[in-house]
């Protein structure tokens, strides 16, 4: 099987998170088709399988996701989601890009690899969850510790993320901000408009504080970060009369910030500077930042790229979470590569036949740098 073929199987499964459907029981029967051992880590309906082949160290893991997110409207796609489509040049379906074109490249890759070196040195592992689209608690995080508490040491990890922008190959992923989510509550008094006395507006009351925490500059950025960012994601407040003051007002943003701050940090200082306001605020925590700086990992699969693309890739912490922060929580060295991230979460999602092609040969050089030495 090669990487296309299955890269089609995998996104005829309709995989939305938290259902694998159907994806690792292919996996499983190609994976032990070939020689290597396969485990699940289930929990709470979410299915995790684990592949190994080896042992010893080094312990080389590639890790990524067979969920997807729903397909939306089926009517504004050219093609059912779920039917992957061979068009100009790339596979459409969804998970095209996000993530089963990276996961058949990796698994293919991993394959191919055992096969031309059985007794390699060090251990390759292969992990896959069925729920990085969704919460995530009984996913990556979940197997991962259940590897960690019989003794599993895991060296190095690559995440499959669709990290490209323009071109497979500009860009990798060493780090990730992390991200806090606040909920601030202004209570007033409900009243007639024509009477304000009788009254208390809280939105008059938010409005030098919603000014304030939006203006505010958090930091100038950090090594490979960029600054700080807070958005305002949502606003309620209103009956929805016209003569109606509110009785309450809340307000809910995000904060993506660097390793210039840990959550706690970050946490008293959104304290700090609403301690002159009447506001009350309600903190979740959604991930810890982390920067990987292992050179070797790093260097290797820059070489991997280069010698594959001609393309020099350039090292990004931007974009959202994703189970890369597991490995980095665990203090394991991570990095994201994979293929071209412009479609993913979009109608017609898509990925190049071609692209698919050379991510399995970039994967399949940095194994070799990792685990075969070189004369």
């Amino acid at each position: 099987m090669d990487v296309i073929e299955l890269a089609k199987k995998l996104i005829a499964c309709p995989s939305v998170t938290l259902n694998d459907a159907g994806c690792h029981d292919l996996l499983e029967r190609l994976f032990v088709s070939c020689g290597w051992k396969v485990e699940f880590f289930n929990s709470e309906g979410v299915s995790n399988l684990v592949a190994s082949h080896g042992f010893g160290a080094p312990t080389i893991m590639f890790a990524g996701h067979c969920d997807v997110v729903p397909p939306g409207p089926e009517y504004l796609w050219s093609s059912p989601p779920f039917e992957p489509t061979e068009r100009d040049g790339y596979l459409i379906g969804r998970g095209a890009a996000d993530m089963k074109g990276a996961l058949a490249a990796m698994v293919i890759a991993l394959i191919e690899f055992v096969r031309l070196n059985p007794n390699h040195q060090g251990k390759v592992m292969f992990l896959s969850t069925s729920d990085e689209e969704g919460l995530g608690t009984h996913g990556t995080p979940y197997a991962l510790q259940q590897l960690l508490n019989r003794g599993e040491t895991i060296d190095l990890t690559l995440v499959g993320e669709p990290t490209s922008e323009q071109v497979l190959g500009d860009t990798l992923k060493v780090g990730r901000r992390g991200s806090l989510n606040v909920q601030a509550v202004f209570e007033g008094v409900q009243g007639h408009v024509a009477y304000p006395h009788l009254a208390s507006n809280p939105i008059h009351a938010a409005a030098s504080w919603l000014s304030m925490i939006t203006e505010k500059v958090w930091d100038e950025g950090f090594e490979s970060f960029e600054p700080t960012c807070l958005q305002v994601s949502n606003v309620h407040s209103g009956t929805g009369a016209k003569n109606v003051i509110p009785g309450s007002m809340t307000v809910d943003f995000n904060l993506r910030f660097s390793p210039v701050w840990t959550m706690e940090s970050l946490i008293e200082e959104v304290k700090r500077v609403s301690m002159p306001y009447d506001v009350t605020l309600e903190f979740q925590q959604s991930a810890h930042p982390f920067l990987t700086k292992h050179d070797g990992l790093i260097t290797r699969c820059r070489q991997a790229i280069f010698e594959e693309t001609g393309v020099e890739a350039a090292i990004g912490t931007g974009g959202g979470t994703s189970d890369a922060r597991v490995f980095a929580h665990h203090k394991i060295p991570v990095i994201e590569f994979g293929p071209i991230n412009a479609t993913i979460h979009c109608i017609d999602e898509r990925v190049g036949l071609q692209e698919l092609v050379t991510t399995e040969r970039i994967y399949s050089r940095l194994l070799q740098k990792l685990l075969v030495r070189q004369s």
